[in-house]
């Protein structure tokens, strides 16, 4: 999940949302067939007729996730499919800190757009301006972070992961594997996704599993923490991050401490399939960081257009966990040069 922005992460919007496109013979056609609606798709309700009147709908995805994190950018790469399958206007913005995060939120409401798919890193502070979207008749959907909570903030679906679930498939992977000292790295303190994970690891695993706590914003910072506490605990025979980078980091962290330790993940990126390729990594748990974004936007344009709710709103539709091993990595690999895995 997620290398955070450094302390005072400068607010960032890309993409150019702009005022629905209705032609003169669109509104022709509508005065002249009783049937037409006149919502202009700001209104929270199916069936929306603004994908068929000639208007694109403006859908905003908001996350926590830092520019130019591989991560992030298979989210953001998904959503983009999915925007220029059903033709919508697709904004994208991030903020690591979860105040920066809920102002863009409150943006796009009173930019009007016709749904926004948020990510729940810290599910408390996003909770107000998801009830203000609401109140302006704009759907929200969630995606990556935050399955224990989207139906308690009024997110109407949710695309994701189930982390505790996760985190336990993972604990019964080092059982198998032998394991006995685990170290669960959480680069990112009080994001509910990683926390979830590492308990999830200390739920299942029958060994000793700890915590640690590292910036990640500060790649060196992070390697040397982990190395230091190979150093103090040379039975920890497992180092278990929350991201691709991290684990490649504490690759060289066991090198520098001159550990024996085994290196796992969650979430994978090209440099960390090759890593599994090579051995240097044992197991990465995929999430489908890309299913992530096009579900998410696909699932308004449904919305919308159609009246569809995944999931009945009521249950979370999962995109992981998927272990990328040694022996299935190359039938991953394709995938994951060409950004959807």
């Amino acid at each position: 999940m997620n290398t955070p922005l450094p302390a005072h992460p400068s607010r960032r919007a890309t993409g150019s949302p702009g005022p629905l496109r209705l032609t003169a013979f669109a509104a022709v056609a509508c005065v002249l067939l009783a049937g037409c609606s006149g919502s202009s798709g700001s209104d929270d309700s199916g069936g929306d007729s603004a994908g068929r009147s000639g208007g694109r709908l403006k859908i905003a995805l908001i996350t926590h996730g830092a520019k130019g994190d591989a991560f992030w950018e298979r989210v953001r790469k998904g959503a983009e499919a999915a925007a220029a399958k059903d033709d919508v206007e697709l904004t994208y913005a991030s903020d690591a800190d979860s105040a920066g995060q809920a102002e863009l939120v409150r943006d796009a409401v009173r930019n009007r757009v016709d749904g926004i798919a948020v990510t729940l890193a810290k599910p408390q502070v996003m909770k107000s301006p998801v009830v203000a979207a609401k109140a302006a008749g704009i759907p929200v959907v969630g995606l990556n972070s935050g399955i224990d909570a989207w139906q308690s903030t009024g997110l109407m679906e949710y695309f994701g992961q189930d982390e505790s679930v996760a985190g336990r498939a993972v604990g019964d992977k080092l059982d198998g594997l032998g394991a006995k000292h685990a170290l669960c790295v959480i680069h990112e303190r009080g994001n509910v996704a990683l926390e979830a994970r590492c308990a999830g690891v200390k739920k299942t695993f029958a060994g000793e599993t700890d915590i640690q706590y590292a910036d990640g914003t500060d790649m060196d910072a992070l390697t040397t923490a982990v190395a230091t506490r190979l150093q103090q605990e040379p039975d920890i025979d497992e180092v278990i991050t929350n991201g691709a980078q991290f684990a490649l980091a504490s690759v060289e962290a066991a090198k520098k401490a001159g550990s024996k330790a085994k290196v796992a993940t969650f979430d994978l990126n090209q440099d960390l399939v090759d890593a599994v390729r090579d051995g240097s990594v044992q197991f990465a748990v995929d999430q489908q960081p890309y299913l992530q974004g096009y579900l998410a936007v696909d699932s308004l344009w449904l919305y919308k257009t159609n009246g569809n709710i995944s999931g009945g709103g009521v249950t979370p539709v999962l995109t992981g966990p998927a272990f990328v091993t040694k022996t299935n990595v190359a039938d991953v690999a394709r995938f994951a040069e060409g950004g959807t895995r």
